[in-house]
């Protein structure tokens, strides 16, 4: 029997890929190794969206090829957003991978490694959910590629254009994972918002939220990501009225300056999308809210990232991803210049982030005596650790297996990034 090891970074999408590999791979007879250098199989699945994540990679394929020497007959895979069109030139640079694979290329690498197993009728039957057995959170994507092409992403040109997945396939793989123990999902799209544009009879997110909300077992849903011009006012009300989708949402704004919007290709502005935001919230009871974040994009200027910092203390978000701008060879913005310093870049990316801590230091500090609902997922330092509807990070501390237990708890401490509580 054979063994192989996947080496996963980026989004969840990636991590959604990984684990689709991963219950492949063992319906084909190969079991998971504890490290590379135990697996007949490694692939590293890469990510492309910012130059600190490629750099990861490439020293984790170093590392490789360590253990390609001292094993020569390990396969060396590399998936992934670094791989496009004409891998060429990373062929040239990476001489111990074997085979290169675009994203979710479950099937391709099959055909390679496994050429004799009958992958197709088992990939249609969601055998990914195999490889969740014993988690109690699960992702399901449910739309594949993108087609907003933001200037500043790779990510429409490696993963290709949108694609939905069948509602009745997303609910079964749902079923599927549930009988596993899973108890919660999140449906992972680039912009879930778009979901079923191109499916018979155009079933929307809002639609979708209500099939999978009938899967029996099942506590939770969650979605990942939106995009502000799609958060239609009929998405809006199924977050609010479907009992199991959860009250947080991540609607990444990139900027809050008008004319960066324009220049990254977002398609909408400020006003609209606090506009949004105030929807959201007259809508949705204790609804939290996340953002992401550029800063040192192609020509802001010090004004304009004033905005993006005054945008963030008016709204209050309980979650800031930020990050500072990274040239994307291929994409539209690689053309614009990046004349904003790195020393810059690294002054406005910590000025948001001590913003960001002092912001939601104050929203959960508000949490302490209330209680609330967490659904218990690990054991991390001798302490459970789970997460409220609104996804906050709580810790409890308890001498039974509390594993997948939805539970009430009372907050006791807080801080800018998790909850400490005792189960009530």
């Amino acid at each position: 029997m054979k063994n192989y090891y996947i080496w996963t970074i980026g989004c969840q999408m990636n991590k959604a890929d990984s684990a689709a590999l991963a219950g492949a791979l063992e319906s084909a007879g190969y079991c998971r190794a504890a490290s590379p250098a135990e697996a007949d199989l490694v692939v590293v699945n890469s990510c492309s969206v910012r130059e600190n994540a490629e750099q990861r990679v490439y020293g984790k394929l170093g590392a490789l090829a360590d253990v390609k020497r001292s094993r020569p007959g390990t396969i060396i895979a590399l998936m992934g957003c670094m791989v496009g069109a004409d891998d060429s030139e990373l062929r040239a640079r990476l001489p111990m991978v074997d085979y290169f694979f675009p994203p979710a290329a479950t099937r391709q690498v099959l055909d390679r490694v496994v050429p004799d197993f009958a992958c197709d009728g088992a990939l249609g039957k969601g055998i990914a959910a195999g490889s969740w057995e014993g988690a109690v959170a699960a992702f399901v994507p449910i739309i594949h590629g993108c087609d907003n092409f933001c200037t500043y992403c790779i990510v429409p040109y490696r993963r290709g254009r949108e694609q939905s997945r069948p509602v009745e396939d997303i609910v079964r793989e749902t079923e599927d994972l549930v009988r596993k123990g899973v108890k919660e999902v999140t449906l992972l799209g680039q912009n879930v918002n778009s979901y079923g544009h191109y499916l018979r009879g155009t079933p929307d997110l809002a639609d979708l939220f209500w099939e999978v909300n009938g899967v029996e077992g099942l506590e939770r849903i969650r979605f990942l990501t939106s995009h502000p011009k799609d958060m239609s006012e009929r998405l809006i009300e199924a977050i609010a009225s479907v009992p199991k989708v959860c009250e947080y949402v991540n609607l990444p704004v990139q900027s809050g300056d008008d004319e960066v919007l324009k220049r990254m290709g977002r398609r909408y502005n400020v006003a609209k999308y606090e506009e949004t935001i105030s929807k959201l919230r007259d809508r949705v009871s204790d609804l939290a809210l996340a953002t992401d974040l550029i800063v040192g994009f192609p020509g802001e200027s010090y004004e304009q990232f004033q905005n993006s910092y005054a945008l963030l203390e008016r709204v209050g978000f309980d979650q800031v991803h930020v990050a500072a701008y990274s040239r994307r060879p291929g994409t539209a913005a690689a053309h614009m210049g990046d004349d904003v310093s790195v020393e810059e870049k690294k002054a406005r990316l910590e000025a948001v982030e001590l913003l960001q801590e002092r912001v939601a230091a104050s929203i959960n500090a508000q949490l302490v005596g209330r209680t609330v609902e967490v659904l218990f997922e690990d054991l991390k330092d001798g302490k459970w650790q789970g997460r409220t509807r609104t996804n906050k990070l709580v810790f409890v501390q308890s001498g039974r297996d509390i594993r997948g237990l939805l539970a009430a708890v009372q907050i006791i401490a807080a801080t800018p990034w998790s909850l400490r509580g005792e189960l009530a």
